[in-house]
């Protein structure tokens, strides 16, 4: 086999394992732009190096390894993307906080929820997408992350681990302990959403609908969250919530909507009325509890939109 022919093998043998590698970078470094130009390079790098691969580990293995790699090398040019929640005290005057390069984007669950055929890995994977997840993530060390994605959701040995890093098996244990310490992975496997919940969702579509924050009001959980990245301010509980969206519902008039699922949660895409067109306005992430709505991030970027197979206008 030539190596022509060998480089052709890469690409069809390769190709399965691309939407999971991009989720395992988006983990790491919690943009999705990032996590797909981190793995379009690594698999360039693959390809080129593919008639040395020895299969001593299998073809899924080897290119984790690579992309692991490239993804903590751009960790270290970039800043960590968190939410707002996750570094600044909630008050609805901290607009004068530091610029940031980026926040943490939403992710569609149609991105990952493919990449497996296991049931039991599955569930692991849907959980250590969820945006709360994602973001906790962000706050640790780019090394103690790849330890904790690579041992608790991929399963790999803290040998293999330590010789990805090129640091002892002690050392992996440790950067293990510490993660696990401040990022424990025990939320319990996502449930399909129950006939309350799918209420719940409808319930908050027709607020937006009818612009009707006192129907928010009634679906929102008392110490509920709402953030607005790219915005740094962010607001605790109901009543400061409904006090700050009062206005902003009444400007914004009643919304056009689309229902999607983004790191393994419901989300709903808004739009708003202009010049006889529906345009993209934000993308609302919902944390859902037996007692209503518990969380809200509405990514205020339309740049969102295409991403979730979504239109930026419509008519």
């Amino acid at each position: 086999m030539t190596i022509s022919d060998e480089r052709a093998d890469f690409g069809r043998l390769s190709a399965p394992y691309r939407a999971e590698l991009v989720a395992h970078s988006y983990r790491i470094l919690g943009s999705v732009e990032d996590a797909e130009e981190v793995v379009q390079t690594a698999y360039l790098q693959a390809w080129r190096a593919y008639d040395a691969f020895e299969g001593r580990s299998s073809l899924r293995v080897w290119l984790y390894r690579i992309v692991t790699r490239a993804a903590l090398k751009e960790s270290a040019k970039t800043r960590h993307r968190p939410l707002p929640s996750t570094i600044l005290e909630t008050a609805a005057g901290h607009q004068d906080s530091p610029e940031r390069t980026g926040w943490l984007d939403p992710i569609p669950d149609t991105w990952f929820t493919a990449t497996t055929d296991d049931p039991a890995t599955a569930v692991v994977t849907r959980e250590s997408m969820r945006l709360a997840f994602v973001a906790a993530l962000q706050q640790l060390p780019a090394q103690q992350r790849v330890v904790l994605l690579l041992r608790e959701v991929l399963d790999w040995r803290a040998k293999e681990v330590a010789d990805l890093l090129g640091i002892s098996v002690a050392a992996v244990n440790s950067a293990l302990q510490r993660a696990r310490t401040r990022l424990p992975l025990d939320g319990g496997p996502p449930a399909p959403l129950s006939d309350s919940e799918q209420h719940l969702i409808d319930r908050y579509v027709a607020a937006f609908e009818t612009a009707d924050v006192e129907g928010l009001l009634t679906i929102l959980t008392e110490d509920a969250t709402w953030e607005m990245p790219p915005m740094p301010t962010w607001f605790a509980g109901r009543g400061t919530i409904v006090d700050f969206l009062r206005k902003r519902m009444r400007e914004l008039g009643p919304a056009a909507t689309a229902r999607t699922r983004a790191n393994g949660q419901p989300a709903i895409a808004l739009y708003t009325r202009a010049n006889r067109q529906w345009h993209a306005h934000s993308l609302h992430v919902l944390t859902l509890t037996e007692n209503g709505v518990a969380g809200v991030v509405a990514f205020m970027d339309p740049k969102h939109f295409p991403r979730f197979a979504l239109p930026m206008t419509r008519a």
